[in-house]
């Protein structure tokens, strides 16, 4: 008799294997059919019982969640909704669930109430399919950049720099909280912390990828990243992953050509290899804009969406263009953005993103060459002396997926860019010393994980694309 998964009896299995399959009850009717699921697959399996060969206490104990053990003979289904079934020789409880107190009934529940049980969501058609994809977009990262040569490189958690110089970190300390060692001008005593320094959580791997391109030519990190922004939004949240490439030799026209071809293999490889998973999501996004104003709804369906970014050409435009496309478009002209455009210097919002992207130019959009005073000390001047080779990926509902730029590899400017900004020489010495021994011109940039796995699902609140989420006042689980 063969152990198999849920997915495998639906889909390899001959009819008439024996077969031993466990999972966990979704729905238990007439004392006679037993819809099973063990998250292989978002189909459930059906077991047919003989309920009159089972014992009554046995059959009390078949409730939604209960985890089972079902052996049997594998035959064509004589139901609509599946091609096969298992007739049950024998059925064993691994794990009773109290029906008055499981929380995950059998009916539509909100997100909101299923990240209050995030320890059982992944029990959920919805919540198993998002992990799954989770799951593939992962391995088709890896093996995108595996595929081209590039070394996976892990760069610290805990650091003493901040790479986005945004200042909202988490500190990582040894020191007694209510009373902590000072100096003798009252100021906190990291010289008798673990690491004699102040330290804390990495908002981003850049910097040391910076360094291992040096060196390995191509890299890139994929690990996580936290940032201590008190933002309540269906966008942010405080622990999240990073995948950050950087290249030698490659300028920002290169970076720009990375950024596309991997989101567009990516995106191809979750539609070629998760279809029964997008369509219950298409079909869950469909559902849910039904419920929305009509100007308020998306024109394409989730996998329609998908396809028309791996189709098309992703439209380049410089920052001053975009400014003035924003500045003459009607919703700015009407006052419909909630942040006006005045003209050049502003830094874009969401809603101006993704009006380019979505009544625009109806394409994904990559914007370059932004004004150095909106962006991070790291990106490389333009002759200008006004604009960073600086670029952003934009996509159709979310805006921002990608940021990056060329570095700024000139040991002179960059060295006098950090002086301007304020970024002490000693903190930064090792990035210094880049640019002194044996510089040379190099890019890359930074994909939120969170926000392609949002993507690609086509989830509205990025809480309900990582397992357990951490927002503010949220470290449950």
């Amino acid at each position: 008799m063969q152990i198999a998964t849920v997915k495998e009896s639906l889909t390899k299995l001959p009819v008439g294997a024996e077969v031993h399959v466990r999972g966990w009850v979704r729905t238990f009717r007439s004392n006679r059919f037993i819809a099973l699921n063990d998250g292989s697959t978002v189909a459930n399996l059906q077991c047919v019982v003989n309920f009159e060969e089972l014992p009554e206490d046995l059959l009390k104990r078949i409730n939604t969640g209960a985890c089972i053990s079902v052996q049997g003979d594998l035959v064509s289904s004589q139901g609509q909704g599946q091609n096969v079934e298992i007739q049950v020789k024998k059925l064993e409880i691994l794990g009773d669930s109290d029906a008055d107190e499981y929380p995950l009934q059998p009916k539509k529940h909100s997100l909101e109430f299923l990240r209050e049980i995030a320890h059982l969501r992944m029990r959920t058609a919805t919540m198993s399919a998002v992990m799954r994809i989770r799951h593939n977009a992962t391995f088709a990262i890896h093996k995108y950049f595996h595929d081209r040569g590039f070394y996976n490189l892990h760069t610290p958690i805990i650091t003493g720099s901040d790479a986005e110089g945004a200042g909202e970190m988490f500190r990582v300390t040894t020191l007694d909280p209510i009373n902590p060692p000072t100096t003798d001008d009252g100021k906190v005593d990291y010289k008798e912390d673990f690491f004699e320094k102040e330290t804390n959580l990495t908002v981003s791997g850049q910097l040391e990828a910076e360094l291992g391109a040096m060196g390995l030519s191509k890299v890139y990190t994929f690990g996580p990243t936290f940032r201590a922004e008190n933002s309540n939004t269906s966008r942010h949240l405080a622990e999240f992953w990073m995948i950050e490439p950087e290249v030698a030799f490659a300028d920002l026209d290169d970076n720009m050509d990375l950024s596309e071809d991997f989101l567009k293999f990516v995106i191809q490889y979750i539609l070629d290899n998760c279809v029964e998973d997008l369509e219950i999501l298409d079909k869950r996004l469909a559902d849910e804009e039904k419920g929305k104003p009509q100007a308020e709804r998306s024109e394409q369906g989730l996998i329609e969406r998908l396809k028309f970014v791996v189709e098309n050409n992703f439209v380049r435009l410089s920052y001053t263009e975009a400014i003035e496309i924003l500045r003459n478009s009607k919703p700015n002209k009407k006052g419909k953005f909630k942040y006006k455009i005045e003209g050049w210097g502003a830094d874009l919002q969401s809603e101006h993103e993704r009006f380019l992207v979505e009544k625009h130019f109806k394409s994904p959009v990559i914007l370059f060459d932004y004004p150095a005073n909106i962006k991070a000390f790291y990106m490389r001047l333009n002759e200008d002396e006004k604009t960073v080779r600086a670029m952003d990926v934009l996509f159709p509902g979310i805006g921002e997926i990608v940021g990056g730029s060329q570095r700024e590899e000139r040991y002179d400017v960059l060295k006098g860019k950090m002086e301007k900004m304020g970024i002490a020489e000693e903190d930064l010495w090792w990035y210094l010393d880049t640019r002194k021994f044996g510089t040379c011109v190099h890019s890359g940039f930074g994909l939120g994980f969170e926000r392609l796995v949002q993507f690609v699902t086509g989830m509205g609140n990025i809480r309900d694309v990582i397992p357990f989420p951490r927002t503010p006042g949220r470290a449950e689980f």
